[in-house]
């Protein structure tokens, strides 16, 4: 006796849904490269933090110890007795000054004054600059580290020690980043 299936036969499906495993694998990797990007990004952004503190400490002005300066103060306005009373407030703070007087050079002075220095007293100026907020930088020819400050006509007095220790603080942090 025979039997009849009226099954047909067996066959491979070929109408397999394909689409939902693509697209859980699309999204997958959309998202591997999203977080991917993400720590490029940062590591990126990191990598310009520590070379932006690098400058700004390079460009810094130096802590420099006062008495280790040698500085003189002059006094180009008007008013009497303003580059001993300066030069007071200096010498208090720690510094060596040289010589009080008035401005030899007939040079107009601006604003609250400038910090006039040779090419080695650089840092010495970039340092005593910190104590005149606003004043102006003028290199000369000189040889020596000594480093001079004018006090100019818009002058109200010098930054105190906390502003300057302020100023300081980010710069030595700044310093330790790199």
């Amino acid at each position: 006796m025979s039997t009849s299936t009226d099954s047909p036969p067996v066959r491979r499906r070929r109408d397999r849904r394909l689409l939902p495993p693509l697209v859980f694998l699309l999204v997958l990797a959309l998202a591997a490269l999203g977080v991917w990007w993400k720590v490029f990004q940062d590591a990126g952004a990191r990598a310009e933090a520590a070379e932006a503190a690098c400058e700004t400490a390079a460009a810094a002005p130096p802590s420099l110890d006062p008495s280790t300066l040698s500085i003189r103060v002059y006094n180009a306005t008007d008013r009497g007795g303003l580059a001993n009373t300066v030069a007071a407030e200096l010498q208090a703070r720690g510094f060596v000054v040289e010589e009080i007087a008035n401005d030899p050079t007939e040079r107009e002075v601006t604003g609250t004054g400038e910090v006039r220095h040779g090419p080695r007293g650089n840092d010495a100026a970039r340092y005593l600059a910190l104590f005149l907020p606003g004043a102006g930088d003028l290199l000369d020819t000189r040889a020596t580290a000594t480093v001079d400050l004018v006090i100019g006509p818009d002058f109200q007095a010098l930054a105190t020690p906390e502003e300057v220790a302020a100023t300081l603080t980010p710069i030595a942090s700044a310093e330790a980043a790199c």
